[in-house]
């Protein structure tokens, strides 16, 4: 997950645990099975379906093609049913000293990256005109043949709430969301998964006619890339992992090692409102800050809040608003926080009872979590999930996790530690990716990542000796590069894609006034 949107959440969901599987598919005898994929012609042509497609008329206007690339269902039967994954591409224009092709991978898992060209082009400054930069819809996601499992809400994302009785309607509502998915899309569930991603990344490459392909991945970005590394090693020429996830704990559990990163983001944000409290009204000291949002959750447990007005009103419960505080604690820059402090000013005044009027970010917000909008994205983001790593089934695991938690992580416990679909999906295919392959790439990390925490980064960067981490110190920060305006980090990364020379030491950046 890399938006700021409440489900944009660039790698949200949990970890855990049991690395249970069933047997892997069975590899085709012969890879000539799959030439004719990997050769495979692409129709470049226009972006836009359709005379409404902004996104596509766009993408036109700034001289982007886009092509559908042919891959298998599953690769264990590539004579069998095939999928279409939605790519993009920005040709280099400075064709002398062109460097190749670079994929790109936004996070989520769910996220798309095929309108993401142009603005990567400006991000990476002199080193921009010398790659064709490629953006791909990964299977089931966005343009690629689509997977939506027609959930009423668009992510899973909820906390357990205050008690026991909240608990057993998360475990309701999530078991009634895994139905659903597995009612619906049966036949393709399987075969969603990041190894399979990763097959069809090395597709893309061959279909590019690229020996070797550069990466840049964000969130769960990043641990496609690092999947992408070790079944297809020696295949990428310039890597860029930026918000890295430790490989060995991507999965329904995620979350849980970052509790401690996000009520610690949710401590700055309160100091830096308590200095505010003649626009928000929430306390004059951090501790009241806290206070009052305790004391909203409490109400809200008690009978859930009134936000918004027709046709935009909805009811928040103590399993919601954990979330809406999570999902604005994914930057620290006053733009974030502003937003924040708004959202939290409105429940504060619901919880008295008061009308509320919402911004048009917090009813995207709100519409995006609790309604069947986005219903797409949480399917997928759920089936890529449990697809790849199986969650323990009892939910007493869950429970006894939950109530540990309570005390020492108040606000985020419930919801890290909450019961998720994977408790009730079916065992993946395939076993997780295990690091056994060194790589030469670069790493980008915040220290105080909400999402995936520098501890991740740091985990990933000793499995791969021949990585170089850069680390931004004293950020709350998801995703850095080109979108944090961190000039140290953008310069060395820029310096790495155009030289394809890694630092000879980790590096330190600091984060900048405002």
């Amino acid at each position: 997950m890399r938006r700021t949107s409440a489900v944009g959440l660039a790698a949200c969901l949990g970890l855990a645990p049991i690395a249970t599987a069933t047997a892997a598919p069975t590899v085709p005898k012969s890879a000539a099975w799959l030439d004719r994929y990997y050769d495979q012609r692409l129709g470049w042509g226009s972006c836009a379906k359709s005379s409404g497609d902004t996104v596509g008329r766009d993408l036109d206007k700034a001289g982007v093609q886009c092509a559908d690339v042919t891959v298998p269902l599953d690769y264990a039967d590539p004579r069998g049913r095939t999928i279409t994954v939605a790519i993009s591409r920005l040709k280099a224009t400075d064709t002398r000293h062109r460097i190749g092709s670079i994929l790109l991978n936004n996070g989520g898992p769910g996220g798309t990256a095929l309108e993401s060209p142009p603005e990567f082009h400006a991000r990476m400054k002199k080193a921009g005109p010398r790659y064709d930069i490629v953006g791909f819809d990964p299977r089931f996601v966005g343009r690629s043949t689509p997977l939506d499992c027609g959930w009423p809400v668009g992510t899973n994302l909820f906390s357990a709430g205050l008690g026991r009785a909240g608990f057993e309607r998360q475990a309701a509502l999530q078991k009634n969301l895994a139905d659903k998915c597995r009612t619906t899309n049966a036949s393709v569930l399987p075969h969603v998964s990041t190894r399979n991603t990763a097959r069809d990344m090395d597709i893309i490459r061959g279909a590019l006619d690229e020996k070797k392909i550069s990466y840049f991945g964000y969130s769960y970005g990043t641990y496609l890339g690092t999947v992408y590394t070790q079944m297809f090693p020696g295949r990428t020429d310039r890597m860029v992992l930026d918000g890295a996830i430790d490989p060995r704990k991507f999965g329904p559990r995620l979350l849980k090692d970052a509790i401690i990163e996000n009520e610690q983001a949710l401590a700055d944000w309160a100091t830096w409102a308590a200095t505010r409290n003649n626009t928000y009204n929430l306390g004059h000291t951090p501790a009241q800050v806290l206070t009052t949002i305790d004391r909203i959750i409490r109400t809200s447990a008690h009978a859930p809040l009134t936000v918004g007005s027709t046709p935009d009103t909805f009811q928040l419960d103590d399993s919601q608003i954990p979330l809406i505080l999570l999902a604005g604690l994914d930057s620290d820059t006053d733009t974030s926080r502003t937003a924040l402090g708004e959202q939290v000013s409105v429940l504060n005044k619901a919880a008295a009872g008061q009308p509320t009027r919402l911004s048009p970010q917090f009813t995207a917000i709100l519409r995006f979590t609790m309604s069947a909008e986005q219903s797409h994205h949480g399917s997928v983001q759920s089936a890529v999930i449990c697809g790849d790593r199986a969650a323990p089934r009892d939910p007493e695991v869950y429970w006894r996790d939950i109530e540990r938690s309570r005390t020492a992580y108040p606000r985020f416990g419930p919801l890290a530690n909450n019961i998720n679909p994977c408790a009730f999906w079916d065992r993946p295919r395939e076993k997780p990716t295990q690091v056994k392959h060194d790589t030469k790439l670069l790493i980008v990390s915040a220290t105080g990542d909400p999402r995936t925490p520098h501890t991740g980064a740091v985990a990933l960067h000793r499995l791969l000796p021949s990585s170089k981490l850069i680390t931004l110190n004293g950020a709350n920060r998801h995703a850095i590069y080109g979108v944090y305006e961190n000039t140290c980090i953008d310069n060395k990364v820029n310096q790495y894609l155009a030289t394809g020379q890694l630092p000879a030491n980790d590096q330190t950046c600091s984060k900048q006034a405002g």
